[in-house]
C-alpha cells in the first residue's frame, strides 16, 4: 500500500530529526491540517501561517512588493519569496509555500482557476513548483488537490536534496 505524501513527508522529518514552517495562501490551511493530521507531527512543524493578502505576504514574509506588482501574487517569484522568507524569520529547516487560484473567479488566460505554484526551501535550495488542477472542479476540491499537490512537490524535494 502506497503511503499518503503527509506521512511520507512526517517519516523523513522525523528521522532526520528536521522541522517545516509553512506559509499558505489558496490552500488556506490545509497543507498544515493534513501534515499535523500525522501523529508526532510536534516534532517537526514549527509555525505555519496563513498568509492571504499582500500586506500579509509583504510584513510576515518578507516578499517584495515589487515582485508582487511585477509578476504578480501568483507566481513562482512570489512562490520562492514566501518560501525563503518563512525560513529565514523562523529558523525552521524547511519552508513551504502555496500561492494559487482556487477559483471560481479570480482566473485570467494566462493564470487560469487551477493554477498554484509551490514554493520550498532549504539553507541549500529553493525551488518553485507548477501544478494546474482541473478548473471544473469546485473550489474546495481545488483546494485539495493543492494541497496534495503540494505536499508531494515538498516530498520531491527532500528526496532531491538527501541524494
Amino acid at each position: 500500500m502506497k503511503l499518503p505524501y503527509e506521512q511520507l513527508v512526517a517519516d523523513i522529518l522525523i528521522t532526520q530529526d528536521k522541522t517545516i514552517a509553512i506559509a499558505e495562501s489558496c490552500t488556506g490551511g490545509l497543507v498544515s491540517s493534513m501534515l499535523t493530521d500525522i501523529p508526532g507531527s510536534s516534532k517537526y512543524t514549527m509555525i505555519n501561517f496563513v498568509t492571504y493578502s499582500y500586506d500579509a505576504k509583504h510584513k510576515y514574509l518578507g516578499v517584495k512588493h515589487e515582485t508582487m506588482d511585477v509578476h504578480g501574487m501568483v507566481s513562482p517569484q512570489v512562490a520562492i519569496e514566501m518560501a525563503e522568507g518563512l525560513l529565514k524569520n523562523t529558523g525552521a529547516d524547511y519552508a513551504l509555500s502555496t500561492t494559487g487560484i482556487a477559483g471560481p473567479t479570480g482566473g485570467t488566460d494566462k493564470k487560469p482557476v487551477g493554477l498554484i505554484y509551490i514554493g520550498v526551501a532549504s539553507e541549500k535550495k529553493s525551488l518553485a513548483f507548477k501544478h494546474n488542477a482541473n478548473p471544473a472542479l469546485d473550489r474546495v476540491l481545488i483546494k485539495s488537490d493543492f494541497a496534495h499537490y503540494a505536499l508531494k512537490a515538498f516530498y520531491e524535494f527532500l528526496k532531491e536534496l538527501n541524494k
